[in-house]
């Protein structure tokens, strides 16, 4: 039987190491290999993309670490939005003084909005200062939305995800300046 179900394993694997995409559908079926089969770790990393997967002390299969999807810009407010006209600001050196920046990572695989609503207001903008229990996002992961919080204090310099776009876990949302 164990035979049967790493034979399964081997043949997805192969497919994955021969180019073919990986889904959401990959995944589970290999977290239930793991469980099946009593593995506590499995690791994939090919060219684009790396996936760790470990169980937890409890048997959950915890994900550690992915490759992550390109950093996209903030969005444009619409057009006709009265406001200041959009330059680019070119990145200044780190002072040997400067702070660190820190970074709110996404805690799950979901959907990524900046406002509990379409017709609200975001959460946080640029230059918005925020505390540990400041609401900063929701992420969407299976019909549930979760509201995710600062966990630090600071100032926003950064949104990193686009509104209504899918995260990953671990990857950045925002960059705070502590304060």
């Amino acid at each position: 039987m164990i035979y049967e179900h790493l034979e399964q394993l081997e043949r997805k694997l192969s497919r994955l190491l021969n180019g073919g995409t990986v889904d959401l559908k990959d995944i589970k079926a290999i977290i239930d290999l793991m469980r099946k089969n009593s593995l506590s770790e499995f690791e994939l990393e090919r060219q684009d993309f790396k996936i760790k997967l470990k169980r937890g002390v409890t048997g959950q299969v915890v994900p550690v670490e992915e490759s992550l999807p390109p950093v996209y810009p903030t969005p444009l407010p619409p057009a006709g939005t009265p406001g200041l006209p959009v330059a680019p600001v070119p990145a200044a050196a780190p002072s040997p003084s400067a702070p660190p920046v820190l970074e709110i990572k996404s805690p799950m695989i979901g959907t990524f909005y900046r406002a509990p609503s379409p017709d609200a207001n975001d959460y946080v903008e640029i230059s918005t200062e925020v505390t540990p229990e400041t609401v900063v996002c929701l992420i969407e992961a299976m019909k549930v939305m979760n509201e995710i919080k600062a966990e630090v204090k600071g100032v926003v310099t950064h949104i990193l995800v686009e509104n209504a776009k899918p995260v990953e876990f671990g990857q950045p949302l925002f960059r705070i300046r502590p304060t």
